[in-house]
């Protein structure tokens, strides 16, 4: 175990193509920097403005701030990787790094499906809104879908730190990934692939489910509606979570509700890369440029 402990690997990421790891630095900071500055100024914006002290802006800022995280614990190791020869990160940190991302991920399944529920509440049942979606009862939400998906992580963490690796430490991702490890495995990990894919199962189809459930709901009461405003302001907010909510599954089903035998390792990158760098800095584009509420401000 010391001897794992103290060893490295190497991040291949996108060295197959060299001439265009220069490009992709760039690329990659700029959206980097876009989620940091967009994403700051949501939850800066909903903590100061008294107007947006509402169930949907306090999800909101925990989306910002869960989006925050989630970019910061992958993306400063693909730029100093990009930038520089070293392409290496220590056991220890391709340990942190895989808990992080994967309890960040999971988390976001979660928080959106709570949005979903929340935009159902206030269009499907208005009047009784205010008791539905308690101040309590959002915060008991928010920290419900914080602690599920950081205990999902641990317990896939464990069963992959866990399996006995081969001799070369050569992880074929630009981070450290449950399906690119298993890659490296001496032994059959279809255990853990069967357990993966029930957690993400549970985490991304259940959740997706769920949204679309409260959508169709959504969707039958926007069609009874009379007045135009109203109109508008649904599909103004329902319209953007809806987008955000196609970002983030559609590549997370594409990876993770199949065995990691059947990514090609080059799609597996590409699809990563974007709900890792381009759907975080993308969310709060699409929630301001779509929201009354905040354009008006």
């Amino acid at each position: 175990m010391n001897a794992t402990s103290e060893a490295q690997f190497v991040l291949l990421g996108f060295s197959d193509w060299p001439q265009l790891e220069l490009v992709l630095f760039v690329v990659i900071l700029m959206f980097y920097l876009m989620t940091l500055i967009g994403n700051l100024f949501i939850i800066i914006l909903s903590y100061l403005d008294s107007h947006l002290h509402t169930p949907m802006y306090f999800f909101l800022s925990n989306l910002s701030f869960l989006d925050l995280c989630y970019t910061t614990s992958s993306i400063p190791q693909l730029l100093v990787n990009l930038w520089g020869p070293e392409k290496t990160i220590s056991y220890n940190g391709c340990m942190i790094q895989l808990y992080f991302v994967l309890a960040l991920g999971s988390t976001e399944c979660v928080l959106l499906m709570v949005m979903s529920y929340d935009r159902y509440a206030a269009v499907c049942r208005p009047l009784h809104y205010t008791v539905l979606m308690h101040p309590s009862f959002c915060q008991l939400l928010a920290v419900a879908s914080w602690v599920s998906g950081f205990t999902n992580s641990a317990l896939h963490s464990f069963f992959t730190f866990w399996v006995p690796l081969c001799g070369h430490r050569q992880v074929d991702h630009f981070f450290c990934e449950v399906p690119a490890l298993l890659r490296l495995s001496c032994i059959d990990t279809h255990a853990n692939e069967l357990t993966l894919m029930v957690t993400s199962s549970i985490f991304v189809l259940i959740p997706l489910i769920l949204i679309l459930s409260s959508y169709g709901a959504i969707a039958q009461a926007v069609l009874r509606m009379q007045s135009t405003t109203g109109l508008q302001k649904v599909f103004g907010t329902c319209g953007a979570h809806l987008m955000v909510v196609s970002l983030f599954f559609i590549p997370a089903i594409c990876i993770y509700l199949q065995p990691p035998s059947g990514n090609s390792q080059d799609q597996g990158k590409f699809i990563a890369f974007f709900y890792t760098v381009v759907t975080p800095s993308l969310n709060p584009l699409i929630y301001t440029l779509r929201n009354r509420d905040v354009r008006g401000l």
